[in-house]
């Protein structure tokens, strides 16, 4: 709701056209669909998962009117490219931070790199509200005033509605447990990057490769994602699962091939990048709460496999 609000606050609409990674959660495209604006792929860096800055361009047309990058997993995308871009295009910047909740990036907090960021408080996030919720982030007044009106019926002020909007207002008792819990993140985000660490030390060497923090970034691991060779994914899961291990696949289905979207007509060809890793990639437990005992028994039994 965050994502598409903002982009009909911005006024994109029918006819546009939004760059977005081609690997992320259906959401950001729902996004700019919804709005009905149309979604312009581009493919991952291979080492982050995050939108790859030097494919972008080659996406922009006279269409163009933003780009959406993905803070994937809890890394962020790598902006400053991405901001010479969006100048240089005069394009908006919206960053989809659903993910990422209190990650850096050379020294700056996420949301002031972008002119709108986006966050999702679901539950299983780095900052999680007891039901659905999420913020917009913003230092332009203009826009935040607008999506302020289309998530409250497009109201300007009680029974007077400047235009039609929706009802996306987020409850008080979800504020509210986001207030207590706000001053927990930064314990928690210290935690998972202990952990995350452990993990890379532990599985170094092994047939599976490991998550990459780029120079002056503070990953927040939402999740932990591995990659092993795709023929071998379906028993290492099955190995992991007989030893008490859950794991996950985020996600499985490159969006280009979602049945959902097949009316866009791309082929496997078009994005392959974004196909391998979806056959490859693998989520091994990450919270803050896992133990360092708790790692070294998965990555023990990785090691056995």
């Amino acid at each position: 709701d965050a994502l598409h609000l903002i982009l009909r606050a911005m006024e994109i609409g029918t006819g546009d056209e939004v760059i977005v990674p081609a690997n992320t959660y259906i959401a950001t495209w729902l996004a700019v669909t919804y709005a009905g604006a149309k979604p312009i792929p581009v493919e991952p860096d291979e080492r982050t998962y995050n939108i790859d800055p030097n494919r972008i361009e080659e996406a922009i047309t006279h269409r163009t009117r933003a780009i959406l990058p993905v803070h994937l997993y809890g890394q962020p995308a790598d902006m400053d490219p991405i901001i010479s871009i969006a100048k240089k295009h005069n394009l908006n910047l919206v960053g989809d931070c659903a993910q990422a909740h209190g990650s850096l990036y050379k020294g700056k907090k996420i949301a002031q790199l972008a002119d709108i960021t986006c966050y999702s408080f679901y539950p299983g996030k780095n900052l999680g509200a007891y039901g659905d919720a999420g913020a917009i982030v913003t230092d332009n007044d203009v826009w935040a005033e607008k999506a302020r009106k289309f998530a409250n019926h497009g109201r300007a002020a009680k029974y007077n509605h400047e235009f039609e909007g929706v009802n996306s207002r987020m409850d008080g008792i979800q504020g509210a447990v986001l207030s207590v819990k706000l001053k927990y993140i930064e314990q928690w985000t210290e935690k998972r990057r202990r952990n995350a660490y452990l993990y890379n030390k532990l599985l170094d060497g092994l047939a599976v490769k490991t998550p990459v923090e780029l120079d002056g970034v503070r990953a927040v691991y939402h999740l932990y994602v591995v990659r092993i060779e795709a023929a071998k994914r379906e028993k290492f899961q099955a190995y992991l699962k007989e030893n008490g291990i859950e794991t996950g696949i985020h996600y499985p289905i490159a969006l280009p091939y979602l049945q959902a979207y097949s009316y866009l007509n791309h082929s496997q060809n078009d994005f392959p990048e974004s196909f391998k890793s979806s056959q490859e990639i693998v989520s091994l437990p990450m919270c803050p709460q896992l133990t360092e005992e708790q790692i070294n028994y998965v990555a023990g039994i990785i090691k056995k496999f």
